[in-house]
């Protein structure tokens, strides 16, 4: 299952303690928002693409949607969502759980920019029924992230 193993890969950072679980949904903003009572902006969803035939992972503010011109300048191609079915085969996490915990060998994480302004966020934990309160600092620490990218739409 892939919230224990993101529970096991967040407690060898001495993390477990932190990780929430619901008994209502958290797979999406406005569900994770109302569940951990937070703001939707501070929810960090991450968004799941295929670049090169491989697939990577971008972390973003919950109030943020991809730029297409912005992505394409920094990936030079167009932003491909993978696909629903195979985004657990792919990452490791099912659709509503996808975090940077955790995850296949290979998929690499880019953080970005708009996570910035919050001091703490709460990601995804592996499970559509869990996120973790993290300061940027720890998702840096976490999160095995390649680099912080500028690829979301300017509000």
């Amino acid at each position: 299952m892939s919230f224990i193993k993101a529970k096991e890969y967040l407690e060898t950072y001495g993390l477990g303690n932190k990780i929430m679980e619901f008994s209502v949904s958290s797979a999406t903003v406005e569900e994770a928002a109302k569940a951990v009572n937070c703001k939707e902006e501070e929810i960090a969803k991450t968004l799941s693409f295929i670049v090169e035939d491989k697939p990577i992972l971008i972390v973003v503010a919950g109030d943020k949607k991809i730029d297409n011109p912005k992505y394409k300048a920094e990936f030079h191609t167009k932003a491909k969502m993978i696909p629903f079915d195979d985004v657990e085969r792919l990452v490791g996490h099912e659709v509503g759980g996808v975090c940077p915990f955790g995850i296949k060998d290979g998929v690499q994480v880019y953080l970005d920019d708009s996570l910035k302004r919050f001091s703490v966020i709460y990601p995804a934990c592996g499970s559509s029924n869990s996120a973790i309160k993290l300061t940027i600092a720890e998702l840096e620490n976490t999160s095995n992230y390649k680099k912080w990218i500028d690829v979301c739409k300017d509000i």
